[in-house]
């Protein structure tokens, strides 16, 4: 989740860099313990720029763990990942944090983690677990679906879009900004997504209709929602004149959330009928110099202490099945009961060929 994410407690509140390195810890020092071997007192976990966690949270793991975290953030999950595979078997940290299951075989085909059953995984959401060699542990789900500012279309008196299909309706002409599905996490999940509704013999055809509806591309999620997408804040300051954006079903809360004052509803909604369910997972990089810390990490990522302070940190839903959510999240988040899905084994075998298809058919 780029996305995933997550993406937007970063993107609105501007409290997360870009390629950066962030330690947790009262004196400071957590910097160079990642490379002190085995013995290390730090932990470090690597991720797309859109991890969020709270510090008495970190603080929590290492009271209870004895390690300190420091978090490397490493642009957007596709290229996060992508640095990973140039440098497995001698990682930059312990355990990578982002791979979600558009992605997954791509991480698991190059051998980036070693196997482990973290502590706790009964009280994960078995639809999650797709790995039966444990190479990953769940983390949370989103569903990216298509937003829309909900401003925009009263005062078009014009009902917004529900479906996929009514995307390519000419009311929504010109309307619909994406992200690239060669590049960008919610990009792909919305091109899968438009797969599992139109079918592997339908999914062309709908995106030559799409594109020829003035459907926009950018390169990535952070473009497109904050840059492009009239319903957001900082689309709001950019002029930005696209009033649908394909996001998160969470995206809605975030602006409610970073709003002062803050509405009494959301500004922004979600197209239900629009979603793809997206999983993030992480695992313990082979070749991690502190194995034990990063099994420990992984750990406490599925314990309720974690699972409870992802929803308004990174805006994405627990998998540990007794997780409570904020009132705030529920109350302006959309709750997507059965959205499109594709299978894992065949993302693995389609994956770079549908991207192909759809660069041939949308960037050209």
């Amino acid at each position: 989740m780029n996305t995933t994410t997550k993406y937007a407690a970063t993107a609105l509140a501007a409290a997360l860099g870009v390629t950066v390195l962030a330690g947790c810890g009262d004196d400071g020092s957590a910097g160079s313990g990642a490379s002190k071997g085995s013995g290390s007192t730090t932990v470090t976990l690597v991720s797309h720029d859109s991890f969020n966690v709270s510090d008495k949270v970190l603080k929590a793991f290492t009271k209870e763990s004895g390690y300190k975290v420091e978090i490397l953030k490493s642009g957007d999950a596709g290229a996060a990942l992508n640095q990973e595979i140039l440098t497995k078997g001698s990682p930059r940290g312990d355990v990578f944090f982002g791979v979600d299951n558009t992605l997954l075989s791509r991480a698991l085909d190059n051998g980036l983690f070693t196997a482990y059953e973290a502590k706790g995984l009964d009280t994960v959401a078995a639809d999650t677990q797709t790995d039966e060699k444990k190479r990953v542990t769940p983390v949370d789900t989103g569903d990216i679906c298509v937003n829309y500012d909900k401003k925009y279309f009263a005062d078009k008196k014009l009902a917004p879009p529900k479906t996929f299909d009514d995307l390519l309706k000419p009311a929504y002409k010109n309307l619909l900004v994406t992200e690239n599905a060669a590049g960008s996490s919610p990009g792909l999940g919305f091109l899968l997504g438009t797969i599992a509704d139109q079918g592997e013999d339908g999914y062309e055809a709908y995106w030559k209709k799409l594109k020829a509806n003035g459907v926009k591309v950018v390169d990535g999620w952070e473009q497109a929602y904050n840059e492009e997408f009239s319903g957001s804040a900082g689309g709001k300051k950019a002029n930005a004149d696209r009033p649908l954006v394909v996001s998160y079903a969470s995206s809605p809360p975030v602006e409610v959330l970073y709003a002062d004052p803050q509405p009494k509803e959301a500004p922004t909604g979600v197209a239900t009928g629009t979603c793809f369910r997206q999983t993030e997972y992480a695992g313990l990089l082979t070749g991690a110099k502190n194995e034990a810390g990063g099994k420990a990490l992984l750990d406490f990522m599925i314990s309720k202490t974690f699972q409870e302070d992802m929803p308004l940190n990174m805006f994405v839903n627990p998998v540990v099945k007794d997780a409570t959510l904020p009132e705030l999240f529920t109350k302006f988040g959309e709750k997507i009961d059965t959205p499109p899905t594709v299978a894992p084994e065949k993302i693995t075998a389609n994956r770079e060929q549908w991207i192909q298809s759809w660069q041939s058919l949308v960037l050209k």
